[in-house]
């Protein structure tokens, strides 16, 4: 039975990453903080014998090497994301992203861990104006958080090439799907639109509306960490990889698809009103990923494509969230 470490796995991805995994009977270490992930996340994995938490933050060096113990793989999710929580307060988003992936890294290396898969992040291209996005271009970053991330990528390329640790990044573009959280400053555009349309609310547009993302499912995200992790090919390792669908769509069309399926479970959402404000500092216009690497060198075929993901998770807020929500 194989140990897989997934850092910040009570988060969005973290705690869907261990749903799966212990669902196909992998032993699953949970690490997380509790900074932004939530423990209603991870309730119902708490009595499964293959399910060990341990709480504490990736800047302590002792818990990291903790956490590592016995461990075959790890899926590095824990960070801070956000572009505007970066550029509020870039201290505390370079010792979580750059110093605790470090500490992470030396963990992993220390205790003779396999493989690395690490969240990486679409961000990293900055101001390269180049579509879509390979992953061997990139301009200059836009945003605190952004340089965090790229400064991962460098740092897993060079324990790669010094300490033999097998590392790959994924380069993820705005994830979505189930549990994601659609409270707090920073909540990500698909599940804050889709509360304030639950509600009733206008949804506030950065914009006009014609920037556009490649929105990628939750379930696509999984496949390429599993991917990642399994991967018994050479060239596949000691790199980075898009993540995503390769297919972009305007936050306008985003929210016209949001309205039609929410409109489902309750018709007034059709009348609710879409409000334009200015645009976010350090937003990128335009976001399209390249997937042709991931498909070649690791077989990735993603699954849910915007309308197909988009329908699954306006069902599980729905059927979820919706008295909170309210």
């Amino acid at each position: 039975m194989k140990k897989i470490l997934i850092t910040g796995g009570a988060g969005f991805i973290g705690s869907n990453l261990t749903e799966y995994f212990l669902a196909k009977n992998y032993q699953v270490v949970c690490l997380d903080n509790f900074a932004t992930g939530h423990r209603h996340n991870i309730v119902n994995f708490l009595n499964n014998p293959n399910y060990e938490l341990i709480e504490g933050d990736i800047r302590e060096s002792e818990i990291c090497e903790k956490a590592c113990e016995g461990v075959d793989f790890i899926l590095h999710q824990a960070a801070l994301g956000s572009v505007p929580r970066s550029i509020k307060d870039p201290q505390t988003s370079n010792e979580v992203n750059v110093t605790g992936f470090l500490n992470m890294l030396t963990a992993a290396k220390n205790k003779g861990v396999k493989r690395f898969v690490y969240a990486a992040s679409s961000s990293t291209y900055g101001d390269s104006e180049a579509l879509p996005k390979v992953e061997d271009v990139i301009g200059k970053p836009l945003s605190p958080y952004a340089i965090t991330k790229y400064v991962n990528e460098l740092y897993a390329d060079v324990f790669s090439k010094t300490y033999g640790i097998e590392c790959i990044g994924l380069r993820y573009f705005n994830v979505f799907g189930r549990r994601q959280d659609p409270n707090g400053a920073y909540a990500a555009v698909i599940p804050l639109f889709v509360k304030q349309l639950i509600n009733h609310e206008s949804p506030v547009v950065n914009g006009d509306g014609n920037y556009s993302r490649d929105f990628t499912y939750i379930d696509n995200v999984i496949q390429m960490n599993e991917l990642a992790m399994l991967t018994d090919n050479p060239d596949a390792v000691n790199t980075v990889y898009n993540t995503a669908v390769g297919d972009r769509t305007t936050l306008n069309d985003l929210l016209k698809y949001l309205k039609e399926y929410l409109s489902d479970f309750d018709e007034k959402i059709k009348d609710v009103k879409i409000v334009h404000g200015p645009s976010r500092l350090g937003d990128i216009p335009h976001s399209l990923a390249s997937i042709d690497k991931a498909q070649q060198l690791l077989c990735y075929q993603p699954t849910h494509n915007i309308s197909a993901g988009l329908k699954d998770a306006v069902e599980w807020y729905w059927s979820t969230l919706k008295n909170e929500l309210v």
